[in-house]
């Protein structure tokens, strides 16, 4: 029953660098690196060593190597294999292998990890996107192949005139709930936002057929623009007999090709690259069909720079490699979108609502390789409030390429797509996400119910107040306004320095069902591994998420805090917000969690209760407490429950236990959207010392989870 992280202890393992220990305690966190606090610089590359191809390609298999020994000490099932995506390697030697993982042979869904490790190649720590364990009844569906297409025809809520074949349906574990099922994974296609030829990943119940997940295969940008944009640059080609060709050396070989206006749903069908007999290219209109392939030439040599130039990667896949590019994408597409599948990128050349203008503006090509950079590292599942961070990734790069191009005719700002001329002047705002009217400035417990491209703004916003800060400013010669969501005023960290911490982050900590409390925790450690844990790096970081309603502000490093010995404000209970992980407490399973697929109510750290949808008991408890002997002692805790069951039946319950006696009771029929505040009289406990108890329990059918943060007695 163990579904949340815990490190095997004193187990030995073959890792990178020879035998090793294994760290012995509960962690979800790396360790923090050497950097002294305080230090207002980050390492070249955000921290991260350079490798060649080689090299990265050698330390992949090292992982491999060791991937059963490092399944063993995570305490993996015996049915469960880990397979070695990729390694970074930090300035001081520690690595960041992640992984995938199988289960008896079938991709696992949400089962991503990251495995940390010192420089000796001791593991202290890991982040998974499922925590612990994989554990299903069986891998023998009920359905068969077309079955589950069927159902996923049935089920695609974003195309029209569906369909799908049994070959297009692969068995899965879905494992990004609690409670992980098997799964079928099916490819649905027809008319949708990409288009004609849309593509769509639905993940349908093995069992049941009911729908789990489903999101776009093409990860789009979708907009219009009113002309070509970088104006007269500079564009790296090749010599090819007595011409040229649009094919950059410099760039891993990127080739940039005139699809012919091939159908979206076969982009390379008339595909040929581009070519002529002199080395001058396009006429800056749309009357040349060179002029769209400037841009995108200009706009992938950007975004390849960018990222070599500020975090050593080669290329977006970190490999050397170029992806092609097609421009010139079927008739009147106002969309521009990187396929992952074929690592390549396609530019649709607008339509009469915008002039028939290509989409190939600089921040719109580094908006969508940046897809790609999200889809080697983290692979932010392209759903929910991971397909947010997904998105806002890929708007925080974008923009960052932008900059970091220093085109005259583009200049860096912090807004998407403006020069596309869309409606209002800009596809999305950063600085000010909700002033479109449907993009969301501030998290509430609805952002994963949206569109992702619209809870992408809590992130973009974010990264906008830590880089920037607040108040009115002129940057790219258009107004910004960092207003907060809490009304606070701070100053930001600069934009290199937030980039870099998201980057650390997304390379380094996220997996792909992490949420924006784990984005918070992730973006924290990486800050105190650039800067050092009492930065004001770190601290203007927190206060930017709190801007936006993730989570607190962090104590201001600068002020001085109360010994940890001391409860706060009159708490006698010992790390009553969990904050310190499991000190002071006892639990019956790994329950105090900084876990990204839940959200604490403060700060990063609080306790997951049950949520298994099967007969299930948990315990949490604190003993030697002293209650005050004077006043109206009271107990008081911030609880959230969210439950499949219906009705008004206590089915699942939560009780709060005093020396053994029960004192309140909390059930599934208690469901909240939010936390909820509740109080217990503890008069009859004045001036003893007792044992306090959280005691859940399930029943068989469909779960409950209880969270429970901020826990004081005074």
């Amino acid at each position: 029953m163990n579904r949340k992280n815990a490190l095997a202890a004193a187990v030995a393992a073959a890792l990178a660098l020879g035998s090793v220990a294994v760290a012995t305690t509960q962690s979800t966190a790396a360790p923090q690196s050497s950097t002294a606090a305080g230090t207002s610089a980050a390492r070249p590359g955000a921290g991260f060593r350079t490798m060649t191809a080689d090299a990265r390609g050698e330390a992949i298999r090292t992982a491999g190597r060791n991937a059963a020994a490092t399944a063993r000490a995570l305490g993996l099932s015996p049915d469960e294999r880990l397979v070695a995506k990729d390694v970074v390697i930090d300035a001081d030697g520690a690595r960041h292998v992640r992984y995938d993982r199988t289960y008896r042979g079938l991709s696992v869904i949400g089962g991503d990890l990251v495995v940390h490790l010192a420089k000796n190649g001791r593991i202290t720590g890991s982040d998974l996107a499922h925590q612990g364990a994989i554990r299903i009844a069986g891998t023998t569906p009920k359905l068969t192949a077309t079955d589950a297409s069927a159902a996923a025809v049935r089920h695609a809520k974003h195309v029209r005139h569906a369909k799908a074949s049994g070959k297009d349906s692969a068995l899965v574990v879905y494992a990004v709930g609690k409670v992980p099922v098997l799964a079928y994974r099916s490819t649905v296609t027809g008319a949708g936002e990409n288009g004609p030829a849309s593509r769509q990943a639905v993940i349908v119940d093995a069992s049941s057929g009911a729908p789990l997940d489903q999101y776009e295969l093409h990860q789009s940008i979708t907009g219009t623009g009113n002309g070509v944009t970088v104006g007269q640059v500079s564009i790296e080609t090749a010599q090819s007999g007595s011409g040229y060709t649009l094919t950059d050396a410099a760039h891993g070989g990127t080739v940039v090709y005139d699809s012919y206006n091939s159908p979206q749903s076969n982009p390379r069908q008339n595909a040929r690259p581009f070519s002529r007999a002199t080395n001058s290219w396009g006429n800056g209109t749309n009357s040349s069909r060179e002029s769209a392939a400037v841009d995108a030439s200009y706009g992938l040599a950007k975004t390849w720079d960018y990222y070599k130039n500020a975090f050593n990667r080669s290329g977006i896949r970190n490999d050397g490699r170029g992806a092609p590019a097609y421009v010139h994408v079927d008739n009147s597409l106002l969309n521009a979108f990187y396929d992952d599948n074929c690592f390549c990128m396609y530019f649709g050349d607008g339509s009469s609502q915008n002039g028939n203008t290509p989409v190939t503006a600089v921040d719109v090509a580094g908006h969508e390789m940046s897809h790609g950079v999200t889809a080697a590292t983290a692979n932010l599942t392209y759903s929910g409030e991971s397909g947010g961070l997904n998105e806002a990734t890929s708007d925080i790069f974008g923009s960052m390429v932008e900059f970091y191009a220093n085109n005259s005719s583009d200049p860096g700002d912090y807004y998407i797509g403006e020069k596309l001329n869309m409606t209002g002047g800009y596809m999305r705002r950063m600085d000010n996400p909700s002033a479109d009217g449907r993009s969301l400035s501030c998290w509430n417990s609805n952002a994963g119910s949206v569109d992702v491209h619209l809870s992408s703004g809590i992130g973009n916003h974010f990264f906008y107040l830590a880089a920037e800060g607040t108040g009115a400013k002129t940057i790219g010669g258009r107004s910004h306004n960092g207003t907060t969501c809490n009304n606070d005023t701070f100053a930001g960290i600069g934009k290199d320095k937030a980039a870099a911490v998201w980057y650390r982050a997304l390379s380094a900590y996220m997996t792909s069902t992490t949420n924006y409390a784990g984005a918070r925790t992730a973006t924290l450690q990486a800050a105190a591994d650039l800067y050092g844990t009492n930065s004001q790096e770190r601290y203007l970081v927190s206060r930017a998420w709190a801007a936006v309603s993730v989570g607190t502000a962090l104590p201001d490093p600068g002020t001085p805090t109360p010994s940890p010995t001391t409860p706060p404000s009159g708490n006698v209970l010992t790390n009553g917000s969990f904050e310190q992980g499991t000190s002071g407490w006892t639990q019956s399973e790994n329950i105090i969690t900084n876990s990204g697929q839940q959200a604490a109510r403060d700060g990063s750290w609080y306790a997951w209760m049950m949520g298994y949808g099967s007969t299930a008991s948990e315990s949490l408890s604190q003993s030697n407490i002293a209650v005050p002997s004077t006043g109206t002692p009271k107990l008081a805790f911030w609880l959230r429950t969210s439950t499949q069951e219906s009705g008004y039946t206590a089915y699942d319950t939560l009780k709060v236990n005093v020396n053994g006696t029960t004192l309140a009771t909390y059930s599934n029929a208690d469901a909240s959207a939010g936390y909820v505040q509740k109080t217990v009289d503890l008069s009859a406990y004045k001036g003893q010392t007792v044992k306090l108890e959280f005691a859940g329990t399930e029943d068989a059918y469909l779960s409950t989870v209880f969270l429970v943060d901020g826990i004081t007695i005074g």
